[in-house]
């Protein structure tokens, strides 16, 4: 997938921890639904209402999946898959669609489509689906837990401790620690946190991040032994 990275340490995923998803949905209520949902997940989201759009940001962008309605405005979903065949952009798709038929949802997986939900539907059965084609495109066994000397993070109950004392972290917060202890040992600079953790570009008056690593900090890191600052560069998880 063009969001992996190579690692030299086996034990680290290949993946960082924000995956990026596109969402082509022209019913503006699911939309908003699955990016409220899919964000709270920890995915970075891109949406398009209309069809030659979302082929156009597809081609653009390194996507670890599309969810893509199969009636959209300008191009169909269908058609929008086979173009992404034939141009060799493996992303997985779910498509999402009314017709429910035996025949829909063969016709929808022929056109190169990797899994068929119809609506409506649980989001709690779209995002299994959804983490089932990231694991199976990547060809990767994900952890369920990441552990940095007293530090574990559970991906799947999303706590966190620091020993054996949970601490409460906010989303961000949370995917903040999950990607300097993916990245441990290794700087990253706030237009890769940002990228990341909001999907928008850097913007040099922000001090989200600032405010963001601030909070993390008093978090797991009272005594700053844990996130190192690099001045002018950015952040770092490694020993004191």
């Amino acid at each position: 997938m063009a969001s992996s990275l190579i690692y030299d340490d086996p034990a680290v995923s290949i993946h960082t921890c924000i995956m990026r998803i596109l969402v082509l949905e022209d019913d503006s209520k699911i939309a908003s639904f699955l990016e409220k949902g899919l964000k709270q997940s920890g995915f970075a989201v891109d949406v398009s209402a209309d069809g030659e759009e979302g082929l156009v940001m597809v081609r653009s962008n390194p996507y670890d999946a599309a969810i893509m309605d199969r009636m959209l405005p300008g191009m169909d979903g269908l058609e929008i898959i086979r173009s992404m065949r034939r141009d060799g952009i493996q992303t997985p798709v779910l498509v999402l669609s009314a017709r429910a038929s035996v025949d829909d949802r063969i016709e929808g997986l022929q056109a190169g489509g990797d899994d068929y939900l119809t609506k409506p539907f649980s989001f709690s059965e779209l995002l299994a689906r959804v983490h089932a084609l990231i694991r199976r495109s990547s060809q990767a066994t994900e952890p369920t837990r990441l552990e940095w000397e007293d530090l574990q993070m559970d991906l799947l109950t999303r706590e966190v401790f620091v020993g054996q004392e949970k601490v409460d972290v906010q989303p961000k917060e949370f995917a903040l620690l999950e990607y300097l202890i993916r990245q441990k040992g290794r700087v990253v600079t706030k237009t890769m946190i940002l990228e990341h953790i909001w999907n928008y570009h850097f913007d040099p008056q922000t001090n989200v991040v600032d405010v963001l690593v601030s909070r993390l900090r008093n978090k797991v890191d009272p005594n700053r032994q844990r996130i190192h600052t690099i001045r002018g560069v950015g952040y770092v998880l490694r020993h004191a």
